[in-house]
């Protein structure tokens, strides 16, 4: 069972950057794709990016395109989010997770979840 564990979050004006990066344990990240998720209180967990394991392009939901950009360094166990352009609708948890083979939309699907880490996007 993989283990996850996100940092980077805090508070930045809009505008701004964050680079948000999970740190996978307990396992290789060879074989996972790897989702950042967001949840604002009262609402449902969604998916913003994922990356692939294998050749297939990665995900990006359609507020986070030409924004955000997903990485991953199987070597280092290392998936990271660089989030531009921050509006304050980015305001929210995120969390990264783990699902094998290839990313999903449905959040239920993936195994591994981290402890979930804030974003805050405010003048």
């Amino acid at each position: 069972q993989l283990t996850l564990l996100e940092s980077g979050g805090g508070m930045v004006q809009p505008g701004g950057s964050l680079r948000l990066s999970c740190t996978v344990s307990g396992g290789t990240l060879q074989n996972n794709a790897i989702g950042w998720f967001r949840q604002v209180p009262g609402k449902e967990r969604t998916l913003v990016s994922c990356t692939n394991p294998f050749a297939a392009p990665p995900y990006y939901e359609y507020s986070a395109k030409g924004r955000f950009t997903i990485s991953r360094d199987n070597a280092r166990n290392t998936v990271e989010l660089q989030m531009n352009s921050l509006k304050p609708d980015d305001t929210a948890v995120y969390y990264c997770a783990s699902v094998p083979d290839q990313c999903e939309l449905i959040a239920l699907q993936y195994r591994a979840w981290g402890q979930g880490t804030q974003v805050t996007v405010s003048a």
